[in-house]
């Protein structure tokens, strides 16, 4: 999550340019195998998921750790804590989906055997994963790959523990807002040329900028048949009705809903707001309504931004109990069944 307005974003074409570049010379070794499919999705509703992040937003210049974990756990810590969150994030949300973060300090370094109890304990429960770069921080964090050296090595290293576990999904860069549209493709194709083997329906393409429109991404064939990513925020107007919302994000998508995964969308969930009343005032009330009740109709995955994250107004889940033995509380039930009926149960909002 950037908390920035969507439209505001850097391109500077010069340093895209060389970025390029030099992600051509500093590939990682393509890993080979038989033909990866391309066989366009056409329905992502199986996705019903939310994020689960660092508390510091995921932009680190250290391992990424997610609230409720330590870097000083180990592998069967990690998985046994990391077990007991997925479970609640399903026993509460009905959620099949979970968005993880990663950087080169997380997977390159020691931390990334511990971190894998994250990723083995959700897929060992059927879950999906969606696994995500995040850049750094400071003058990091201005929506470029911080360092082709260190990101390569890093998707190296992932692909090559989870390329053949069908429940992960690779998304190779969250939010890449200092590249044009142009820029980006390339760098989205040259990881899909890096990484044959890895089936194309299992990479989530974001959209461009702040994975604000999908567009652009779903029109370069370069990219058939993989799944988009869109993001979409409330705090990006001040104000808009619900038929306002609803026009933009299908605006943004396009006649791409096929292929796309709203992998991060959120509004205030611990301020008391009610999101199953109509309330003709209140902008995160019309946001949250027009976006589930367009997910529901266009049959397109979701996954909220966050499901937990401590200290963050739009967390849908809190952490409850014993640190060793952590259990989730939902902070707004409300908002819970705006979520059930993005993914086809619940009830929808009555006048």
């Amino acid at each position: 999550m950037q908390k920035s307005r969507a439209g505001t974003r850097r391109t500077p074409r010069t340093r895209a340019a060389l970025a390029a570049v030099a992600l051509a010379a500093l590939v990682g070794p393509t890993l080979t195998a038989g033909p990866a499919s391309a066989a366009p999705p056409t329905d992502t509703a199986q996705f019903k998921g939310v994020n689960w992040a660092d508390p510091r937003d995921n932009f680190a210049d250290d391992p990424v750790v997610l609230s409720g974990l330590s870097t000083s756990d180990s592998y069967a810590l990690t998985y046994a804590r990391a077990s007991r969150v997925i479970a609640a994030f399903r026993a509460n949300l009905g959620a099949n989906t979970v968005r993880l973060p990663i950087n080169p300090y997380t997977v390159n370094g020691p931390y990334w055997k511990a971190y894998r109890g994250v990723l083995d304990a959700a897929t060992d429960q059927g879950f999906k994963v969606i696994v995500s770069y995040w850049e750094g921080t400071g003058d990091r964090k201005d929506g470029f790959i911080d360092d082709p050296a260190t990101f390569w090595p890093m998707w190296d290293s992932v692909v090559t523990a989870y390329r053949h576990n069908s429940r992960v999904f690779f998304e190779p860069m969250n939010e890449p807002h200092g590249y044009t549209d142009t820029a980006w493709a390339d760098i989205a194709a040259t990881w899909l040329d890096t990484y044959p083997t890895v089936p194309r329906d299992r990479v989530f393409v974001s959209g461009a900028g702040y994975n604000d429109h999908v567009t652009s991404v779903c029109a370069d064939p370069r990219l058939k048949g993989t799944y988009l990513s869109l993001h979409h925020y409330g705090f990006w107007k001040s104000y808009a009705t619900y038929d306002q919302w609803a026009a933009d994000l299908k605006e943004r998508i396009g006649d791409c809903a096929g292929r796309t995964v709203a992998d991060e969308f959120g509004a205030p969930m611990t301020t008391g707001l009610d999101y199953n009343t109509r309330t003709p005032d209140d902008n995160s009330v019309h946001f949250i309504q027009a976006d589930t009740d367009t997910f529901r109709k266009l049959r397109m995955g979701s996954v909220y931004w966050p499901g937990l994250r401590t200290d963050d107004t739009y967390s849908l889940q809190k952490l409850i109990g014993d640190a060793t033995r952590p259990w989730l509380a939902t902070t707004n039930q409300s908002g819970a069944d705006r979520l059930a009926w993005a993914w086809g149960r619940g009830k929808p909002v009555t006048p």
